[in-house]
């Protein structure tokens, strides 16, 4: 059966990419491969944990090119040269511009840690997600998986699930059930949704 094949942009430790790495071997991805990982910082764990898995890396740094068209044009040379049909944001820590964005409609995914479009969109991100919904005093949580364009958590949503927020909870104790009860459950199911429409069409 044909793959679809995926790439993963990576910034830190990796749990997302961790996860996806766990589906693909308990076949919850079976439509789809990892076929590369790609970090914008050098030491990320994720990088680790990809070479763990036997998948192919690759670092790109903004200080090595002059400008973000030549960062961005530096990936996507990668990504042509793997002949990557899916790419996922897995905590990748970089905007990526509409010259990048444009290049796959509807083929980048990104999970981010609310229910969009509640605490999304520019500045959101990590901790500060958590923060904010806490602040607010919100009873319930989330991710959402979605596709990227040139907005900020602004592509269509492939999928969501809700969270409960819990008396005494903390930024961190909060962020860290959203990865375990939904980032790492719909991250898996959304990019098998995807890979599968791609290879089927």
């Amino acid at each position: 059966m044909k793959k679809a094949r995926i790439a993963v942009l990576v910034s830190g430790g990796g749990t997302n990419l961790q996860a996806l790495i766990d589906a693909q071997n308990s076949g919850i991805i079976e439509s789809g491969e990892i076929a590369l990982v790609i970090s914008n910082k050098e030491g990320a764990y994720a990088l680790e944990r990809a070479k763990r898995a036997n998948i192919e890396t690759a670092l790109v740094l903004k200080k090595d090119h002059p400008d973000a068209t030549a960062f961005e044009e530096a990936i996507k040379a990668l990504l042509c040269e793997k002949e990557i049909d899916i790419i996922v944001l897995a905590g990748f820590m970089s905007i990526l511009t509409e010259n990048f964005t444009g290049a796959y409609p509807e083929r980048i995914i990104n999970v981010h840690p609310s229910l969009i479009p509640s605490f999304c969109g520019k500045g959101f991100y990590g901790l500060k997600v958590h923060e904010a919904a806490l602040s607010y005093g919100v009873k319930v949580t989330g991710a959402t998986v979605h596709f990227v364009n040139e907005i900020p958590d602004g592509g269509r949503i492939i999928m969501q699930k809700a969270v409960e927020i819990k008396d005494g909870d903390t930024p961190e104790i909060l962020q860290k059930r959203v990865m375990e009860e939904a980032e790492w459950k719909i991250l898996p199911l959304s990019v098998e949704k995807v890979c599968r429409s791609k290879i089927e069409n």
